[in-house]
């Protein structure tokens, strides 16, 4: 079967199929790139079809392959083909189980990860494609047993009363199961069977923000002990693990600024979700004085902005059973997961004219391109970029419910 394959030594692409019976390799100068891959793909889709019509002729595809002269032999009956026989380098080479290139894999990988991925991939390998593939002979696993498998987990129930896993979820786990065999693949000479399967369509994220009546019922009414923690989160936009994360040496009064260096994630600190999420977030409207009160409340109790009475960081599902929840009900607001007060941020910002470019770095996002697509009816036209539309939004509005 023809793929596009890369070699090790080099990095670039190469094609390979079989014509007359015979194994052609056609060498590239294209780095292995998705843009290549796909460029590549096409051109051996026109190969194979024109094999298949019976029209194909190898110079017009490679004028200049070494090839050549081997296929005209063949081609003239000059050069009978015998079997193919394994080369030494096959022969030796044995390919290994799942299970013990995975392990491999996963050991030469985590050096690469933060501690909650490791975590999750190590879940998944346990939970999931260990069990599914763990005793297979990596050459041996087909396109079919890989469908088979993204079905069986795309029936698994899913979180918080959801009949079934997301297609983000089954996306993400099939990406995994996608990595190993390509790694394994060029390591080992046999053709990779993900080739060609493509991602479920997602759905477009659905969002459920606050309007800016309903932050100020909710700040007026909230335990006075958190209300200066949601009011951080609300002006913010910033992750649950972000603002749970947050420690005292990243938050700049002289400047006004709160530094999002880590985030927290099962009760530990670690790197941002990535690059993009490293940023600096202005203090505005009330986060300012919020972030002051907070100082006197927990600055000398524990490096965490927000902490419990020991000094620790919050637990975010006792804060949300115990705090966010029973406040919702208590105003007759819709249940809704915290994340939303990310939303609403973003929301309350386009409402207020910002540019949004300086909304998405705010945001912590690469580009405006998920802004646009999560928020694409919150946007007005917008000009300004530097914070005060939402200053003056924010102060006009504040006050109201006192």
């Amino acid at each position: 079967m023809a793929s596009v394959r890369v070699r090790a030594e080099t990095g670039k692409l190469f094609l390979d199929f079989r014509y007359l019976g015979m194994r052609c390799r056609e060498q590239t100068l294209l780095n292995d790139t998705p843009k290549n891959r796909k460029q590549l793909e096409s051109v051996l889709k026109r190969i194979q079809a024109r094999i298949t019509l019976g029209e194909f002729t190898y110079a017009d595809f490679f004028p200049e392959s070494s090839n050549l002269k081997k296929v005209e032999a063949v081609e003239n009956g000059s050069l009978e083909l015998l079997p193919d026989k394994p080369t030494a380098k096959a022969s030796n080479q044995k390919s290994p189980t799942f299970g013990v290139f995975a392990e491999q894999w996963f050991s030469e990988k985590s050096v690469e990860w933060r501690a909650s991925h490791l975590r999750n991939v190590r879940s998944l390998l346990d939970s999931a494609l260990l069990p599914s593939f763990g005793q297979k002979p990596l050459n041996v696993i087909t396109k079919d047993d890989l469908m088979n498998f993204r079905v069986q987990q795309a029936s698994l129930p899913g979180r918080n009363g959801n009949a079934r896993v997301t297609a983000k979820t089954v996306n993400n786990r099939m990406g995994i199961l996608s990595m190993i065999l390509a790694d394994a693949a060029d390591r080992y000479g046999f053709e990779n069977p993900y080739r060609n399967i493509e991602p479920l369509k997602l759905q477009k994220t659905h969002i459920e923000p606050f309007s800016l009546l309903e932050v100020n019922r909710i700040i007026e009414r909230v335990r006075e002990d958190f209300r200066d923690y949601y009011i951080v989160r609300f002006f913010t936009g910033m992750r649950t693990g972000e603002v749970d994360g947050l420690k005292w040496q990243y938050v700049d009064f002289e400047r006004r600024q709160i530094l999002v260096r880590e985030t927290l994630i099962a009760g530990a600190t670690e790197y941002t979700k990535n690059n993009g999420s490293q940023r600096e977030i202005p203090m505005l409207g009330p986060v300012y004085e919020a972030l002051l009160r907070q100082k006197s409340a927990t600055g000398k109790l524990s490096r965490y902005v927000f902490c419990n009475n020991h000094g620790e960081p919050l637990d975010q599902n006792n804060v949300t059973k115990r705090i966010w929840y029973p406040l919702l009900r208590n105003l007759n607001l819709t249940k809704r997961r915290p994340y939303q007060t990310r939303h609403t941020a973003a929301t309350l910002l386009l409402a207020a004219g910002e540019n949004p470019e300086w909304i998405a770095r705010l945001l912590g996002h690469s580009s405006t391109e998920m802004l646009f697509t999560v928020y694409s009816r919150y946007v007005p036209n917008l000009t300004r970029q530097d914070g005060s539309a939402f200053e003056n939004l924010v102060g006009s509005n504040c006050g109201e419910g006192e």
